[in-house]
């Protein structure tokens, strides 16, 4: 006879189909960050036929949602995502860059998969409530907008994340593991530039160049390069230099910056440092400029209890299986990039002995799908990227896991992803996520020691308090 846990994994199993058919919807939809109306409205229907209580249009995100079933404490959040990246328009299953639509969209960050695979547990754990008959609700948020939405960090200024005992998520990988470490925090602001337009040649006197103002804030930020931490990053993208006739001066201009840093705080100074920058470009070319706030987002705090939970249950659910002909498409894809021969793994990175065991694993399995579960790292690790998973993590206990979505080494972001999200590697990388997510939610609904030591660590890992990134007034924006 299945245990309650056995009965609620073999319940998402009995949803492969409808697991399968969500990420695959969402994949055709692939719906640009805070654009994401058909993928939110298709998982709000689709979770209340499945008997979950469902609020729209949360914290004034018209794409974010919360799902919840059952009731009382503990309250465990699971994070889903859904939207897609431009320019990355690919067929599914191809060897090749085809593109389905000219310049279209794409699930270059497998977020179709992400979703899909939240939900999976979701459904896992209501089952298990319902088979249980105790205390305990489960809550699943559809986040939009991580690829420059930063939903989460706006649902952190609202409060939301303070009333859940926990949070769990995934996202799709080249590798099967449990993350860990910290993430760079990441603010975006886009800064106009406004002068006066005039002949170059007849009255460049009369003339105000905003496309000057833009080059001096950069050239003031290269310097600034000196005098920051060693962790931090600043980009920029000049994303209108105010046209295309030398002759005129460009009356127009603007650009847009990325600042990160390790910690949120340092961030928030750092980014003062690049206002004061673009108000000293302005002075100088006597121009005006406008502060567009676009996003902001914390780094990641670890929490070891928790990723122990994950790595548990993930060691006894096993790892996704293939095929032969899914091994030979996954060699086949792991053909048309190079690196696909990286030791890979949050562990192989920081620990001679694990990189060596992962080698061991790879040589073993012969292929370019990583079908074998990394090792746990458990210190302290440090990812320059960034995720808006960091500001859930300051508010509640949080923690991630990985599972194999694609070949070895395949970049992030890439064509590569988007041909392989829509095939059965991807459809089991969201049913195995859900699982080991949906078995972690049960083992803190029954066991109040673990949640007390989760609860503990995090305590002692966010004393010195969150800063957020996001400013009272600001509201979700898509830069111009």
């Amino acid at each position: 006879m299945l245990s309650k846990k056995q009965a609620a994994i073999a319940a998402i199993e009995e949803k492969r189909e409808l697991i399968a058919d969500t990420a695959d919807r969402i994949w055709e939809f692939a719906e640009l960050s805070l654009m994401e109306k058909r993928s939110a409205r298709f998982y709000c229907e689709l979770l209340e036929k499945e008997g979950f209580l469902v609020e729209k249009g949360i914290c004034g995100i018209d794409t974010a949602f919360s799902a919840s079933f059952g009731s009382g404490r503990p309250v465990i959040g699971l994070l889903a995502e859904y939207d897609a990246l431009s320019g990355l328009s690919q067929k599914a299953g191809s060897l090749v860059r085809e593109e389905l639509v000219a310049g279209g969209t794409g699930h270059g960050c497998g977020h179709n998969l992400l979703g899909a695979g939240a939900l999976a547990a979701a459904l896992g754990v209501k089952a298990y409530l319902e088979i249980a008959g105790c205390a305990g609700t489960v809550v699943l948020y559809g986040c939009p907008g991580e690829e420059g939405g930063a939903a989460k960090a706006f649902m952190a200024r609202d409060g939301v994340w303070k009333g859940l005992d926990a949070a769990l998520t995934w996202h799709p990988e080249d590798v099967n593991e449990v993350r860990t470490g910290s993430s760079n925090s990441c603010i975006q602001v886009q800064y106009k530039f406004t002068g006066v337009a005039s002949h170059a040649a007849g009255a460049p006197e009369r003339g105000r160049s905003a496309l000057d103002a833009v080059e001096l804030m950069n050239i003031g930020v290269q310097f600034l390069r000196e005098h920051m931490g060693d962790k931090a990053r600043i980009h920029y993208a000049i994303t209108d230099a105010g046209g295309c006739s030398p002759n005129v001066v460009q009356p127009r201009a603007s650009v847009l910056y990325m600042v990160r840093s390790n910690h949120v705080a340092e961030a928030v100074e750092l980014q003062g440092r690049v206002d004061r920058i673009a108000q000293g470009a302005a002075l100088m070319t006597d121009t005006a400029f406008e502060r567009r706030f676009i996003d902001g987002l914390a780094d990641t705090v670890s929490n070891h209890v928790l990723e122990q939970a994950l790595f548990d249950n993930y060691e006894e659910l096993g790892v996704p299986g293939y095929t032969r002909e899914e091994h030979a498409f996954a060699d086949g894809l792991a053909a048309t990039y190079p690196g696909s021969d990286i030791i890979p793994g949050i562990a192989a990175r920081y620990e001679d002995g694990a990189r060596e065991q992962v080698a061991r694993m790879r040589a073993e399995h012969g292929h370019a799908m990583n079908d074998f579960l990394i090792p746990l790292y458990k210190g302290e690790a440090f990812h320059p990227g960034s995720t808006d998973v960091g500001d859930v993590s300051w508010l509640t206990p949080t923690a991630q896991i990985h599972v194999a979505a694609w070949p070895n080494g395949c970049p992030g972001h890439s064509w590569q992803n988007v041909s392989c999200d829509r095939t059965e590697i991807g459809h089991k990388a969201a049913v195995h996520a859900g699982k080991v997510l949906a078995a972690t939610v049960i083992d803190l609904f029954t066991d109040p020691e673990l949640l007390r030591a989760a609860r503990e660590e995090f305590e002692k890992r966010t004393a010195r308090g969150y800063v957020c990134p996001i400013p009272e007034d600001a509201v979700p924006v898509v830069p111009d």
